[in-house]
């Protein structure tokens, strides 16, 4: 009778044990279920572009690098006509809204319309890229002038190519320095939190050694 006593006390013991541990568990479930519970849904991390070197960054900062990938992407964008500037033009302002301030909606609805009235952008076709040797690697701080931790002055060169049918009518090399701010009230429409701002000055002819004998080009060539 002995042996099967303590039989049964172990198996006693075994089981409040195995109670006890299944109660630490559903308490653990319970502080982890809060903990995720109260975790923001969505969480924003600009990682820089380059990833050869690794980097610490408070999750709430923006890298000047991420400023200039947003906005080169953006205004290249913005300034890609495939077709017919007429009506890609437009449709590029209404597509990106999300990334322009409203004052730079507006700046540039008036840019679209004085054009269309100006026959330049009938058949019109337009792209912009980058000039090699003047990317944010080259020159970091002439590319992103930080003003404060929510605006930025960001200096593009690129090189401005048009066509009117298969014929090419324009070659710029023009600097852009576009003001960006940081406003983040759409997440779901701008992750990025970004905004370009438009023109922080006029923009700039780019000198060549090739041109720099030319005479001095028209506003309407840069733009």
């Amino acid at each position: 009778m002995s042996r099967f006593k303590n039989e049964v006390l172990r198996l006693e013991a075994h089981i409040k044990t195995l109670r006890i541990g299944a109660s630490a568990l559903v308490a653990l479930a319970l502080v982890m279920g809060v903990g995720w519970w109260s975790a923001p849904r969505d969480l924003t991390i600009h990682v820089p572009p380059d990833l050869r070197s690794g980097s610490t960054r408070k999750w709430w900062d923006v890298p000047p690098e991420s400023v200039y990938a947003f906005t080169f992407y953006v205004w290249q964008q913005l300034q890609r006509w495939p077709t017919n500037g007429d009506e890609d033009y437009p449709r590029n302002l209404h597509a990106l809204s999300s990334y322009l301030t409203p004052a730079c909606q507006a700046f540039l609805q008036q840019d679209y319309e004085y054009r269309r009235n100006a026959g330049e952008l009938r058949q019109r076709v337009r792209g912009i890229y980058e000039i090699p040797g003047r990317g944010y690697g080259d020159n970091p701080t002439l590319r992103v002038r930080t003003v404060s931790t929510r605006e930025w002055v960001v200096s593009l060169d690129v090189t401005a190519d048009e066509y009117y049918a298969s014929e090419q009518v324009k070659r710029a090399l023009v600097r852009y320095p576009l003001k960006v701010l940081r406003i983040d009230v759409d997440p779901q429409r701008n992750p990025f939190g970004l905004a370009i701002d438009c023109y922080e000055g006029a923009p700039q002819r780019i000198a060549t050694p090739v041109d720099s004998a030319a005479p001095a080009p028209s506003l309407e060539n840069m733009q």
